[in-house]
């Protein structure tokens, strides 16, 4: 879903269905982040946007030591208990950008489907200053993409996101874009602006479905669903639940999971 900035608090007021629902990663971007940067018992990581907690416990298992920073009250309540084994776990509340953090002093700073609501040059040049020399910086995103096997029944929500959405934000969400090679390689060339080195990226596939029922759990935990009036919003899902249930009563989406990978010289 695109962004609408400003909306990052509205995550919080659904913690607990947003740590249910929404996804983790594939193996494959954990070994190739390892792989990049070997982690152990001696390292330090920093999550930037922890969220609840989908891409935490791999990094966790390597032994490293883990910061989160989280803006969201309920998030750190929740990932503070989720996590609770960890002895090296920790989490402050607050805005990556606001956070007092020790420089030079991080061999991986990762943030999963959450560095969109950092300022980009804050962000980079604070990654930057707090990482070690050789340490990485990993930013990596789930991208659904609507369910392809089913065209009928996608036209008709998108004809209900224009009746709905569209007026709402009074704004045209547009028709769905597939994540592309494009735009992941574009978004790891960011880095090099700000002093990174030894620039990857990759992408992963999947494939997600959903009876009608979890698949408006799910979109209730976007950020752009979530300010929707109630009245109006409890039509809106009421109407996509519905073209489901017609159409079969299951959806699919196809993710594209990007990773950036960047190193500090």
């Amino acid at each position: 879903m695109p962004v609408i900035q400003g909306l990052g608090w509205t995550f919080d007021t659904v913690a607990s269905t947003y740590e249910k629902l929404r996804p983790g990663y594939v193996e494959e971007l954990y070994r190739d982040v390892l792989a990049y940067r070997p982690l152990g018992g001696e390292s330090r990581g920093l999550e930037v946007g922890i969220g609840g907690g989908q891409a935490t416990q791999p990094v966790l298992a390597t032994g490293c030591t883990v910061t989160a920073v989280e803006p969201g009250e309920q998030f750190c309540a929740l990932c503070r208990e989720k996590f609770a084994a960890y002895p090296g776990f920790s989490v402050i509340n607050g805005k990556f950008e606001d956070v007092d953090l020790p420089e030079n002093s991080f061999d991986l700073v990762y943030s999963a489907s959450a560095f969109h609501w950092v300022p980009e040059e804050t962000g980079y040049r604070k990654v930057l200053r707090i990482l070690r020399s050789g340490g990485a910086f990993a930013r990596f995103a789930n991208h659904p993409y609507p369910d392809k096997g089913r065209p009928e029944l996608t036209e008709e929500i998108d004809d209900l996101y224009r009746e709905y959405y569209d007026s709402y934000h009074k704004r045209s969400l547009g028709k769905p874009v597939e994540y592309s090679e494009e735009a992941a390689r574009s978004r790891a060339e960011i880095a090099a602006r700000y002093g990174f080195t030894h620039i990857r990226w990759a992408l992963y596939h999947r494939t997600r479905t959903f009876t009608a029922a979890e698949y408006i759990q799910l979109l209730g935990t976007y950020s752009d669903h979530i300010v929707i009036d109630e009245p109006i919003r409890r039509q809106f899902f009421g109407a996509i639940e519905a073209a489901i249930e017609r159409h079969g009563g299951l959806f699919t989406l196809y993710d594209t999971i990007d990773l950036q990978l960047a190193r500090k010289p």
